[in-house]
């Protein structure tokens, strides 16, 4: 390619930031929603009179119903389109703000809870994907990160929302807190209608003329979109010589339900056996390190430290959501530079570290009489430590990582089995925690976590390639052949291997 070309591509195109921006927006309310009910369980506990088992239930029933609406939405992306799926997630969010913010009673509360589970399921698969399918390879990790970020952000908000509906009656503030999300479910819902459809599930439905026009778009040259086109074209199987502007899909490019469920866990070729288990294996970690427990616990977790004051309690939470967005955006930026390998391996490297440290302040004033204040500044320093080093890296990479590694014809279905196993385990360490840290202590829980993540760090380590600068049609080839020294040594295939 000409000098010129390489300058083109590798500027961002603003049309494509401006989509998976808007896109993005439905990670802001999951994440509201996620950061304000830390909060709101203080005040919900005291108004409805539950106990620490319905606390537990009320927190990680909405992962249980995301794993069913991630698995689901899998299939619906494929089907009615990914533009589409973010708009039925916005409905879900919509109705179940709806339920919550009218709360009445537990049952209610819970049902409320369940819908927007279902509306986290599909927000969590169809987000990254769409912004992955609509970047460029230069700038995937910056744009397929965005949904991450606006997940932080939304949590900060939550915390920010806490803070000034706790402010209110015992009866108001946490009905305001949860129902307010409504509101930008519905305007989103709108918004995304304006948004063009994934150029990618255009050609894999036989929509060429249409792809390539939104191609046109999300390119900075004609060049650019002709070179991108031709390589979704021959990742799909579709012969390079077809000018037609709609033909019929090709089977290779999505087949039926069972076919593919076949092709994943009956009959893998040895490409999709490894990228399944470094896609599951990431989703896996991500939670079992432990983020949710900080995240969703964070104000008991410093009431353990020694800070009793409601108000104290919830600018700490403020404080942790700030950090999580401020270093997320830092890993936005340095994903396409630094690469996927080293931000992992040291975002899993720094969590272990921060945990231990944190284990240790909380075990030591769990055994003192007295007030130690060096445990307590460790312990909340701890904290903010894990904060910032899961954030640079286990964070966004979850979902840039797990998006962009999967072949067009298992995405779909592949991305919506990753997120059923990232809010199974989300789900498990939500509706466990307090469960454990009063059998083994919360400075034990914490030395749990911390040797989950040593763990983590040698699965990522022995298992995942850098695909930093890869075009999406190539990623697959980067899982044919053992890693070498933290490489990959391409080689060419057989073409059948996308025409299955």
């Amino acid at each position: 390619m000409a000098e010129g070309g390489k300058e083109n591509e590798a500027r961002l195109n603003r049309f494509a930031l401006a989509c998976a921006a808007v896109a993005s927006m439905i990670s802001v309310i999951f994440g509201y929603d996620t950061g304000v009910m830390s909060g709101a369980l203080i005040f919900i506990e005291e108004d409805l009179k539950i106990n620490d088992v319905e606390v537990e239930v009320l927190a990680g029933i909405l992962n249980f119903c995301a794993l069913i609406g991630s698995l689901a939405a899998g299939r619906a992306s494929d089907y009615i389109g990914r533009r589409y799926t973010i708009v039925l997630a916005c409905l879900l969010f919509l109705l179940g703000s709806v339920f919550m913010g009218y709360g009445p009673n537990y049952a209610v509360l819970m049902t409320g809870r369940c819908i927007a589970g279902i509306g986290v399921g599909f927000a969590l698969m169809i987000a990254p994907v769409y912004s992955a399918e609509i970047s460029s390879a230069s700038h995937r990790g910056f744009l397929a990160s965005l949904p991450e970020f606006c997940i932080s952000f939304g949590i900060l908000l939550g915390y920010v929302a806490n803070y000034f509906f706790g402010k209110l009656s015992l009866k108001l503030g946490w009905r305001l807190m949860l129902g307010v999300a409504a509101i930008p479910s519905l305007a989103l819902a709108i918004g995304v209608l304006k948004m063009p459809e994934s150029p990618r599930w255009l050609v894999m439905r036989g929509r060429l003329g249409e792809a390539k026009k939104v191609l046109l778009l999300v390119c900075n040259s004609k060049e650019e979109a002709e070179s991108r086109f031709h390589g979704i074209k021959s990742a799909i199987g579709i012969d390079q010589n077809r000018k037609d502007e709609v033909i019929d899909p090709p089977q290779a490019a999505h087949g039926d339900e069972g076919a593919l469920w076949k092709e994943l866990f009956l009959r893998p070729s040895p490409s999709v056996r490894w990228i399944m288990l470094a896609a599951l294996g990431l989703h896996f970690f991500e939670h079992a390190m432990g983020i949710e427990a900080v995240i969703l616990y964070s104000p008991r977790i410093f009431k353990k430290a020694g800070i009793t004051s409601k108000s104290k309690l919830l600018l700490c939470t403020v404080g942790i959501g700030v950090t999580k967005t401020l270093f997320i955006l830092v890993a936005t930026f340095l994903l396409d530079r630094v690469g996927r390998r080293p931000l992992l391996l040291t975002s899993a490297g720094g969590v272990a570290v921060s945990l231990t440290a944190l284990g240790f302040g909380l075990t030591m004033i769990e055994h003192s009489a007295e007030q130690l204040v060096w445990a307590l500044i460790l312990s909340i320093s701890a904290t903010y430590l894990f904060i910032v080093f899961f954030s640079i890296g286990m964070s966004p990479l979850t979902w840039v990582y797990s998006s962009e590694i999967w072949p067009l014809r298992l995405r779909g279905l592949g991305a919506g089995i990753g997120v059923a196993v990232n809010r199974l385990m989300n789900a498990t360490v939500s509706i466990s925690f307090i469960s454990i840290y009063k059998a083994i202590t919360i400075g034990g829980t914490f030395f749990m976590f911390a040797g989950v993540s040593v763990v983590g760090w040698l699965f990522f380590y022995f298992v995942f390639p850098e695909t930093k600068g890869k075009p999406l049609e190539e990623i697959e080839m980067l899982f044919t052949k053992p890693r070498r020294n933290g490489d990959v040594e391409m080689q060419p295939r057989n073409n059948g291997l996308h025409g299955r």
